[in-house]
Formats: C-alpha cells, structure tokens, sequence
C-alpha cells in the first residue's frame, strides 16, 4: 500500500460572513480559484498531472450550485481535462475530501489530487438548500419523535449532559480569541494564508489577513450576551438545560476557503518534492443524532485505535469549535491537556466556513506542528446528524 503525504496546504483569510465582510464580494467559486492558483504557484507542481480534485462544499445552492471545485479550477485558467467532485458530510466536508485523497492515494487509484473545501456564507446562507423543505422524512420523525433539533440546541444539549456552565463555555472563547490573536501577531498564519484580491466600490482590494479575531475578548463582556437558542417549545421539551450558548461562545458564520495538494510519497519523490506531513490513520462514526455534536469522542478513540496509539502519543489536536461545548466535553472524556489543544485558537475565533473548516483545520494544524517542532497531530470535527470524522497526520 502507498503512503499518501501532504505536500502544501493553504488557505485565504476568514471573513465575517455577512453583507460588508471581507470576502463577501467575491463569488466563492473566484475565491477558490484564487486559492487553486496559489497551492500551484507556491509548489510548482504542473497542474495537468493532478488525477482529481475534490472539494468540500455544504450549501450547495446557487453560487455554490455547479460542482464549485470544477468552476473555480477553470476559473483559475486549470487545464480542462482536470476533473473534480463536491463532497458534503456537513462542517466535516473538507477533512472527508481528504481522506477520500488518502484512500485512493493509497489504493493506487490516484497519484496526485487536490483536496479542499469552499463556502461563502455571506453569499450562500446557512441551510438555503433546505427552503423550508423537511429533510428527514417520516421514518426519522417517527423514530425521533418528538424531532431532531437544530445544532445550536444540540450544543445545549451537550453542555447539559457534561454539567458545564455558562462559565466554562465562555472561557473557551476567551481562550480562542486569545490563541488566534497569539498567533496572528507572531506571524504563525503568515505561511499558511495567501491572500486573495476582492472587488470593492473602490476597486481591487488586498485581504491578507482574518477578519473574525476579537482582540481583548473577556469574560465579563461575553457574560452580557444573551443565550441564542432558547424558546418556550424547547424549554418545555428540555426543562434541565442551563441556556449556556451564546453568539460568544459558538463559531462565527465566516467565508473562506483552502485547499491541499496531497500524493503518493513516490511521486513527491519523483517530483523533487519534500512532503510536510504523511497520512496516517483515518476514522468516521455515527453518534447520537439528537446530541448530534458527541461523535468526535468515538471517532478519536476508534482512530487512535486504528493506528495503534494513543492520546499521550498526539503532540497537537484539532477538535472545531463548533460551539464551545464540543471541545470541552470531548477534553474531559478524553483527559486532552489545554496547551495542546486548538494552540492557535478554533472557529469561536476563526470562524466556520463549514465546506472549507476541515481543510482550513489541517492546514493550521500541519503549520503549528511545524513551528512548535511537534511529530504528531490529531483532528476531529463533529457533523450535522450526528457524525464526525478523525485524521492522523505525522510532520514529516
């Protein structure tokens, strides 16, 4: 079996996902271009041996309609017998684009592929695709009556069964905040962000750097912010929750993009290429659906046990900041200490571009490996339905 290594990894800056954001005057499928411009102009790779290029992408509706890893390729000029394929498992779209790279890698059905992930929230609203329609059908109704709930409520439901507080939750976004900006002032994103040029009423304009980091973040304005997600329905149905979930403590709604260049460690031979990190072990699980954010916990056990190891032996983990309840309770079933944890804060921060997070998690994951001189990283995402997916890289 062939190894499958990431040769680059990069993404554009984070902006705030909302008319006057950052990005939110560049259709997504451009701004993925210019991201596919950048990976090939920073490794010199020919573009015409890439054998595919799967990109992650949720709302797929409107702009984001046409197989967006297809249009933003010929939109960056890519030559056009490159072919390319739309994967959606929800925030976790992204990372499963990559391991999806892994495995034919490995299999030997591709030598080389392109793995990535786009969404422009400002453009493309958060469940568009959906138009009021009812996604489950009866069979789900039936065997979760009384209904599913939206992820937000889930997220309460997590901070109830953990007993965690207002408090502990706030503190993660403060700590998110804290971490992004720690490492945005050292220059730790500086070789994993490439900028990408946004028409604006004044012409061309530069975005280097993310938009969504709050410098100064503390406890005591956090605590002024309102619980986003409680209602009279579901406080009858939910009478012990706490209300913990805030605008503060959960992901922001952001625009972005990355993208990955990923081969056989033959072939990255063959090309004079030296890989930054190999592919080590990969894992999906299904969790409680009512939950709906719990199965990164599985899904780090059955991959650590898929590569033999174990938490002691991960230098850094990834684990989305969907809402702040995830990572935390994920921590404490897991023992993960804090200076090893989202080291350069997660999306309370950096924001959620859920078809992009995945690849944007492994890329700040790869660069904080190498800046801190650490072998091992480890990350997870949780997923709309009560899914999550895990992935092992080793810096090479």
């Amino acid at each position: 079996m062939k190894n499958a290594v990431i040769v680059d990894a990069v993404r554009s800056p984070i902006g705030r996902g909302k008319a006057g954001g950052a990005l939110s005057g560049l259709h997504p499928v451009d701004l993925l271009a210019q991201v596919f411009q950048a990976l090939f102009d920073r490794t010199g790779v020919d573009p015409g041996t890439v054998d595919d290029v799967l990109v992650g992408c949720v709302s797929q509706v409107g702009e984001q309609s046409a197989t967006p890893g297809r249009m933003a390729w010929l939109g960056a000029g890519l030559p056009e017998h490159v072919p390319a394929v739309t994967i959606d498992r929800k925030c976790g779209s992204s990372q499963q684009a990559l391991q999806f790279a892994a495995h034919g890698i490995m299999a030997g059905g591709y030598d080389i592929v392109v793995a990535g992930g786009v969404e422009s929230m400002s453009r493309v609203v958060m469940g568009s695709a959906r138009q009021g329609a009812d996604p489950y059908g009866e069979g789900v109704n039936g065997r979760y009556a009384p209904g599913l709930v939206g992820q937000g409520m889930a997220a309460e439901l997590v901070a109830a069964r953990w007993g965690l507080s207002r408090r502990d939750l706030d503190e993660v976004a403060v700590r998110s905040h804290a971490n992004a900006a720690a490492a945005a002032d050292a220059g730790g994103f500086d070789t994993e962000i490439v900028p990408v040029t946004v028409p604006g009423p004044d012409g061309l304009q530069r975005v280097e750097r993310d938009e969504t980091i709050r410098r100064g973040t503390t406890l005591d304005r956090l605590a002024d912010l309102r619980p986003s997600f409680h209602s009279e329905e579901m406080e009858r149905r939910f009478p012990d929750v706490g209300w913990h979930i805030t605008a503060g403590n959960s992901s922001q709604i952001t625009d972005g993009a990355a993208a990955m260049l990923v081969m056989s460690e033959e072939q990255a031979r063959a090309l004079g290429l030296r890989p930054r990190a190999r592919l080590h072990a990969f894992a999906q699980v299904g969790d409680d659906p009512m939950l709906m954010l719990t199965a990164p916990i599985p899904a780090t056990r059955k991959v650590l046990d898929r590569a033999g190891m174990s938490v002691g032996d991960i230098d850094l983990f990834e684990v989305n900041e969907a809402f702040a309840s995830v990572p935390v309770a994920w921590q404490r079933e897991l023992g993960v200490e804090e200076d090893r944890l989202n080291v350069r804060g997660g999306a309370i921060a950096l924001g959620h571009p859920l078809g992009a997070s995945g690849a944007r998690l492994m890329t700040t994951l790869l660069n904080a490996l190498e800046q801190q001189d650490k072998q091992w990283g480890l990350q997870t995402m949780c997923e709309a339905g009560g899914m999550a997916n895990a992935t092992i890289i080793e810096r090479i």
